[in-house]
């Protein structure tokens, strides 16, 4: 004979920002009136100790079978309260999270009494399907115990020399022939002015003589496969291709620099260049008397909307720069404003001007005007926004500060690994606070100017992040992932295909089966540790061959038809 279901509900408050809609107690005793439920609270903070342990009490006391906690967004509560059911002694799969405050409190906040209904349905709701819930259990395949690193830059070896320093194998993949990125073109960083070569030299050195590290240079990566824990990729090397099978990929691919063609004369004044040209050129172009920086050039626009986040410091590097090997020398940067953020960059930024540095501000719809004879740029023309009139500034050397822009295999990147891009073409994280450095895609992970422009100890930082999630799995030598996944039915499955075209992460490709009279016939399948349980090819199934654990028809139709 089955065991009766005997539901606990409970009810947050969330301080206020659900009690302050919703009416939490009157919720509360109408939960008590549902069918199955055992018993029903409310709690200021279920998510606290306090809230954690009342749902485990009452799960031992009153012999509770199932659980429904109402309260804020499921993407940052719903493990720890599955992890709390599990302490409880309940399967973590008896455990229906209901949302209040993102899908009731905050969307109704003008609305207290309508709020109030809706969280009394929503809670309703969350009981019936509970009530149809199964025990499950997790999934889990292992780990390899080595990593893909793309990118040979301050990101990409500073993640494999970590890697490899915790003991794990590190294939260092860069599609150039020598390492150190974009980095390798900069004389001095800021703000000590320190050679570059003394930060990259050492590490790249220490790279290459890692037994741990294999670097392959002037490869390209051809295709990926697989999933978290055993991943497949193809490198075209030395004229002939190989398969390298890892645990974990990291994205360092890095970024390049902006060209601005046809722009303030760049390409046609050969004393109109960038920052980055200048770093090549600085034994030349040392003594100059009147230098003009041109900031925002390529950047903050229709094209691209995006800050470059730290050209201004590179603008202010290079001004500081000029000024100490010609204190006499009139260096002015023209600029929308002044990104510097922080004490550091603060003070670098007082530094410039005690320096005798001049910044004068121009609008948008109002670029400056590099005008010159011939070869050579001779003056600046800019409408100071501040004096509100025109002036002219004598030019020896036009800086222009220009922005990172993505990779160009960016997007060939993207598809390949089914990993996202976002608006400006950069990698997009999973979540900006949450997971920084991680992919909706499980196992790969990213960091530096991959994701977007970022300065080196940025960079450096997200590279030991990213390090630090990709060795997680390989430590405990095999990968979790939630049972809430989806199921083809070989029986019903048509072959249309449809399931393969929407699946974002890859989890489902073709098969063979062969029916009971002997016939071979193609089916989809659905690879388990690929699956996110997102739902997409259960939808769009139009046999109904596929079936989402968790998420069944008999599931959500009770929950629709819940009466009041």
């Amino acid at each position: 004979m089955s065991e009766a279901t005997r539901v606990g509900v409970f009810v947050c408050h969330c301080g206020t920002n659900i009690g302050g809609i919703v009416n939490v107690p009157e919720v509360v005793e109408y939960a008590r009136t549902l069918p199955c439920v055992e018993c029903a609270e409310g709690n200021l903070y279920t998510c606290s100790e306090d809230g954690l342990s009342s749902i485990r009490n009452r799960i031992k006391e009153l012999h509770l079978n199932r659980v429904v906690v109402a309260s804020c967004t499921p993407r940052t509560h719903e493990t720890l309260f599955r992890k709390n059911c599990e302490r409880g002694g309940l399967n973590k799969y008896l455990f229906e999270f209901v949302n209040l405050r993102e899908h009731c409190s905050w969307v109704h906040m003008d609305k207290p009494e309508q709020a109030t209904l809706k969280a009394k349905d929503l809670v309703r709701m969350g009981v019936a399907k509970v009530s149809l819930l199964r025990p499950q259990e997790d999934l889990a395949t292992e780990v390899l115990q080595s990593t893909l690193v793309l990118g040979g830059g301050i990101s990409g070896l500073s993640a494999a020399l970590s890697l490899a320093n915790q003991g794990y194998q590190v294939e260092l993949v860069e599609k150039e022939e020598e390492l150190g990125g974009l980095l390798r073109f900069v004389s001095r960083i800021f703000p000590t002015h320190q050679p570059s070569s003394e930060l990259l030299n050492p590490l790249i050195d220490s790279v290459q003589r890692h037994q741990k590290i294999h670097v392959h240079l002037g490869t390209e990566l051809m295709q990926v496969k697989g999933f978290i824990g055993n991943f497949k990729a193809t490198i075209k090397e030395n004229g002939g291709s190989e398969d390298l099978s890892v645990g974990t990929i990291i994205v360092a691919v890095g970024a390049q620099a902006h060209s601005p063609e046809g722009t303030f004369g760049y390409g046609r004044f050969d004393n109109v260049m960038t920052q980055l040209d200048f770093e090549g050129r600085r034994g030349e172009v040392e003594g100059l008397n009147r230098v003009v920086i041109i900031n925002c050039v390529g950047a903050r626009n229709k094209e691209r909307s995006y800050c470059g986040r730290f050209c201004c410091i590179v603008a202010l590097k290079n001004a500081i720069l000029l000024k100490e090997a010609n204190p006499r020398a009139e260096v002015t940067i023209l600029e929308r404003d002044v990104m510097a953020v922080g004490k550091l960059y603060e003070d670098y930024y007082r530094r410039a001007l005690e320096k005798g540095i001049r910044f004068v501000r121009y609008l948008e719809a109002r670029p400056p005007q590099v005008l010159g004879a011939g070869s050579r740029a001779e003056k600046v023309r800019v409408f100071h926004s501040l004096m509100s009139k025109e002036i002219e500034l004598d030019a020896d050397l036009v800086l222009l500060t220009t922005p990172l822009v993505p990779a160009r295999d960016n997007a060939a990147l993207s598809q390949m690994m089914k990993i996202p891009l976002g608006m400006d073409g950069f990698f997009l994280e999973a979540h900006q606070k949450l997971r920084p450095v991680e992919f909706p895609a499980d196992g790969i992970f990213v960091a530096g100017c991959a994701r977007y422009p970022a300065e080196i100890t940025e960079s450096i930082s997200q590279a030991l992040a990213a390090a630090a999630k990709a060795a997680i799995p390989m430590a405990r030598g095999k990968v979790v992932t939630d049972a809430f996944i989806s199921e083809v039915d070989s029986n019903q499955c048509s072959a249309c295909g449809r399931c393969l075209s929407v699946c974002p992460f890859g989890a489902v490709d073709w098969a063979e089966m062969r029916t009971p009279d002997h016939v071979t016939k193609k089916v989809a399948k659905i690879n388990p540790a690929e699956c996110k349980g997102c739902g997409l090819c259960t939808a769009s199934c139009l046999s109904g061959a596929i079936r989402l654990s968790g998420f069944t028809d008999e599931q959500l139709f009770a929950m629709i038809g819940s009466q009041r």
